[in-house]
């Protein structure tokens, strides 16, 4: 039996498994309505949480009454006294029951089982051994879980080590089912809390520089602001074909052109292309654009804010990821993509043809094709040999005009445009132009797109001419950034696949 089947056949015996333990849920289940009881409950009042009841709690204070609710998360049944413990937002408690003092409920409690969320009322005390409990007054089931849970079994040892028995640990099983896996793996969960700390610190720093937060559209009839396929819809009362967005860039700075100080979105982009570690179809990013600055500003700012960001994360500028400690500490190093090539290779690409570009590449083992230009080759070349060696935040700068059609050409170097990226980690965080105002450049750049398009590069940009008319009208000088709200929140939370930080990822349509 290979892996594939192994799998298989297990899964199909947990299956049955679930079968039968499903069956006695739905049994308990009516044998609790025949009781009175209403095992969905409209609501329950909650004035007190896990987390706070232990922190607050003192032997020598009187004694404190709380109403919590939770998940039952273990179960220890005896005769006239049980315990369980039960799982809310911020925590576990546990729970003593006793027959004299909740009557009735005590044989609803029999009924119950590990998944089953109740509401309990009761005394905070300590037991004699030691944990902090609620002495129940009352139980009421708030909601009966017919499927159950997986056990995931803990033990500590006196020196507080802790082993876990039975993980929640398939990744096809948790991403899919992310609901059950925040349930039994509370460290998943923080990990969602510190992504949404990312979100509202980067938010936080922005605001409180007056920068204004917009909305740009998600459906646009022509697709642009970065190299990707686009996913397609058809809107029929239009009867037209538009394009989920791949990126905000090109209506944000229609609102420059506009007059705005500033503007940022922090939205949802999506582009049609292979899924692994570092990427997902679906993912969030923040795009700004500020008038008047250029991309040696903006790479400030960015060691600003991110610093900013980890602090208010992490508690630190130093972080935990991997083997590695990442260091956020402004200032970072810099370096242009071509020396950091030459560093890396020994190979000087400045001024080479794509034929000459093409030879080195396969010389390093980097899979070309003919429809790449000059642009991408090199970018192929960096992507695969050097980006991996990334691991401290570094702003790599200074890009061929051929990977930049929307950056503006550099003041002094010919051939290059003023571009930077943020790596760290092996990974892109964040890219970054002094952004192209001159129509008449962009409309060339637009157009050497679309002759790359011609020859079979599926990611090409196509001419935009509403955007080429705004330009027209004069837009000032812009530094414009993207950072990878994903991406980031994975280096935070030491976290090595994009699925982990995501919610819900994309997955194949169950069978």
């Amino acid at each position: 039996m290979n892996e594939h089947e192994d799998r298989l056949s297990k899964r199909e015996s947990f299956e049955q498994e679930q079968n039968e333990l499903i069956k006695r849920r739905l049994e308990e289940l009516e044998e609790l309505k025949k009781l009175g009881v209403n095992p969905y409950a409209y609501s329950f009042d909650v004035d007190s949480y896990s987390s706070d009841i232990l922190a607050s709690f003192k032997d020598d204070a009187p004694p404190s009454d709380a109403s919590v609710a939770g998940r039952i998360v273990s179960l220890r049944r005896m005769g006239k006294a049980s315990f369980c413990h039960i799982r809310d937002s911020k925590g576990k408690m546990q729970i003593y029951l006793k027959r004299d003092d909740i009557g009735s409920a005590y044989d609803q409690f029999k009924l119950m089982d590990i998944g089953d969320i109740v509401g309990v009322k009761g005394t905070v005390f300590r037991t004699k051994t030691g944990e902090v409990s609620i002495h129940a007054k009352s139980l009421e089931l708030l909601s009966k879980s017919v499927r159950p849970l997986p056990v995931v079994k803990e033990k500590v040892d006196e020196q507080g080590n802790k082993t876990v028995y039975d993980p929640f640990s398939d990744k096809e099983l948790r991403y899919r089912q992310r609901y059950v896996d925040l349930v039994v793996n509370p460290d998943v969960r923080e990990v969602f809390v510190k992504r949404a700390k990312v979100v509202s610190s980067v938010r936080k720093f922005l605001d409180e520089k007056g920068y204004l937060e917009v909305e740009t559209p998600a459906l646009q009839p022509i697709y642009g602001g970065a190299a990707a396929r686009p996913f397609t819809t058809h809107h029929n009362a239009l009867d037209f074909d538009f394009y989920l967005r791949i990126s905000d860039e090109l209506y944000l700075k229609r609102l420059i052109v506009g007059g705005f100080e500033g503007v940022y979105e922090i939205g949802k982009d999506f582009r049609n292309e292979g899924m692994d570690k570092s990427h997902n179809p679906e993912f969030t990013m923040l795009e700004l654009y500020v008038p008047y600055k250029d991309y040696n500003w903006m790479m400030e700012l960015v060691e600003r804010l991110i610093h900013f960001v980890a602090l208010a994360v992490t508690g630190g500028a130093k972080v935990k990821v991997g083997k590695n400690e990442i260091d956020f500490t402004p200032p970072w190093k810099r370096i242009t993509m071509l020396d950091s090539i030459r560093e890396v290779t020994g190979e000087e690409l400045a001024g080479k043809s794509e034929g000459d570009l093409s030879a080195i590449a396969k010389k390093h083992h980097v899979e070309v094709d003919l429809s790449m230009g000059a642009g991408k080759i090199i970018d192929a070349i960096f992507s695969e040999l050097v980006e991996p060696k990334l691991i401290q935040p570094t702003f790599i700068t200074d890009y061929p005009v051929e990977m930049s059609p929307l950056a503006k050409r550099h003041r002094s170097k010919p051939g290059l445009v003023e571009r930077f990226e943020l790596m760290c980690n092996g990974h892109e965080l964040a890219n970054a132009f002094s952004e192209l105002n001159d129509p008449l450049d962009q409309r060339s750049r637009f157009e050497d797109q679309a002759r790359l398009k011609a020859r079979g590069d599926e990611e090409a940009m196509v001419v935009d001419e509403d955007f080429l008319r705004a330009l027209e009208y004069g837009m000032p000088p812009t530094a414009g950034l993207g950072v990878g709200i994903d991406r980031l929140t994975m280096v935070l939370t030491d976290r090595d696949s994009i699925r982990d930080v995501i919610f819900f990822p994309q997955m194949k349509p169950e069978k």
